[in-house]
């Protein structure tokens, strides 16, 4: 089963985000945190869905953190921001994917399990970038 870790500000999508992935056999919401510094306590997860913009510490940043400190752990940028500068450090501090917030829900599974199996994803739109 994968373990997943959902960082968000919003509220809505977090908790909206946890239903629609437990609904999958294969997928275990573990956590799910409202800022990049909640991010830092981590328990055992495989993969993270993070948001660019939260408070006290940005996706980006809190990316970058995870990574030095967990390199394991698999970042999957899940935002509404698609700016070359997010995706450029975001990718540069080590994350495996950037998927716009507008994707589907089988878009984002297969995009979990690429991530895990060693691959990259990437929203068409970012792609291009």
């Amino acid at each position: 089963m994968v373990k997943i870790m959902i960082a968000d500000d919003q509220q809505l999508i977090r908790e909206s985000l946890k239903i629609i992935l437990n609904s999958d056999p294969s997928f275990e919401v573990v956590k799910v945190v409202g800022s990049g510094q909640e991010v830092l306590e981590t328990e055992s997860i495989d993969i993270i869905l993070m948001d660019v913009r939260m408070p006290s510490m940005s996706g980006v940043e809190c990316t970058r953190l995870v990574k030095k400190k967990y390199p394991n752990i698999k970042v999957i940028i899940l935002t509404t921001f698609d700016d070359d500068e997010y995706i450029y450090d975001a990718l540069k501090y080590g994350a495996s994917g950037y998927l716009l917030k507008g994707c589907s829900l089988e878009e984002l599974s297969s995009a979990i399990h690429n991530v895990l199996a060693g691959g990259a994803c990437f929203n068409p739109n970012v792609a291009a970038k």
